[in-house]
């Protein structure tokens, strides 16, 4: 019969968006803090970049042939590559790079059954363990562009810093987190074409400030609080991979809530941690709340109870 109707459960929502085409515009909008990158620190960065995408895409290619089921086209595991790269320090040496792109896909994305099903942020988690597997090589920031402590490491040590140089990228870092002007023009991008909103990383930026505001002994000196906005995986975070799909919570109410969250964390991580940073921590955290978020945030059905009791007649 040619006449056969496809029959689905409703709502039936129909959308021209594509996976492939939501993570090419997510590469487009990190080529600007990829670029600079390149162009701060040098060929090296590149090295880093290429090395990571090929271990993320190599990674998901042979996990496809072994499960005869091809996933690469999607383009997601490239967003998982440069996301990874971004994060990482110039001078890491190129297998534990490697082995991070290889951890990302594998582990955290591939044996959780693929796209959508991950738990936390691939790129994420790989910096996560190569930071607790390698924290000497993952905290060496002296280059040849760059050398002396991060900025978050001079305001830890209670040291004045140069916030038009973090706004422009004239500090050390990992090789995405430098140029606040670059990550802000790519996220300006998504906004624009509806890919992200400013939900999760509006509540993230302004629960931050609040909280190092009260507890950051400074009080709200806008300088201090400047700094702390612009130094770091802060940006990068918020914008690229706080707002992860797969990782953030569905309900509106959920997305306020983790990015309250998230803006919590970070400035406990940052201002009573033993380190200069905690944008990783708090969003490898935050996701794994997020099934505990939605369950208190998901809408209840007209006629039914919070619970699944459905109201007397």
């Amino acid at each position: 019969m040619s006449g056969l109707f496809q029959v689905s459960s409703n709502p039936h929502i129909r959308s021209k968006a594509t996976t492939a085409g939501i993570m090419l515009a997510v590469i487009v909008a990190l080529m600007p803090a990829a670029g600079y990158g390149i162009y701060h620190f040098g060929p090296r960065a590149l090295a880093v970049i290429l090395v990571t995408i090929a271990s993320t895409v190599l990674t998901e290619f042979l996990f496809g042939l072994y499960r005869k089921k091809m996933t690469i086209t999607d383009l997601s595991a490239v967003v998982t590559g440069l996301l990874l790269a971004l994060n990482l320090p110039v001078t890491i040496p190129l297998w534990m790079a490697a082995l991070g792109g290889v951890f990302a896909i594998l582990v955290v994305k591939m044996l959780f059954g693929g796209l959508g099903q991950n738990f936390m942020n691939p790129a994420l988690a790989a910096r996560c363990f190569l930071l607790i597997s390698f924290p000497t090589q993952m905290t060496a920031f002296d280059c040849d562009a760059w050398t002396g402590a991060t900025p978050l490491a001079l305001l830890k040590a209670g040291e004045q810093v140069n916030v038009l140089d973090m706004v422009w990228g004239r500090t050390g870092g990992t090789i995405g987190e430098t140029s606040v002007v670059a990550l802000v023009v790519g996220a300006c991008f998504l906004i624009l074409l509806g890919v992200i909103d400013l939900r999760i990383p509006g509540s993230y930026l302004v629960s931050f400030v609040l909280f190092v505001g009260l507890f950051g002994g400074r009080g709200f000196d806008p300088a201090y609080l400047s700094a702390q906005l612009a130094g770091g995986g802060l940006m990068l975070g918020a914008f690229f991979m706080a707002t992860d799909y797969v990782t953030r919570p569905i309900t509106v109410k959920g997305q306020y809530i983790f990015g309250v969250f998230l803006g919590i964390m970070t400035g406990i991580f940052r201002i009573f941690g033993p380190g200069a940073e905690g944008v990783s921590y708090a969003i490898i955290l935050g996701n794994l709340l997020v099934p505990l978020i939605e369950k208190f945030t998901m809408p209840v059905a007209f006629g039914y109870r919070r619970g699944g009791a459905r109201h007397a007649k």
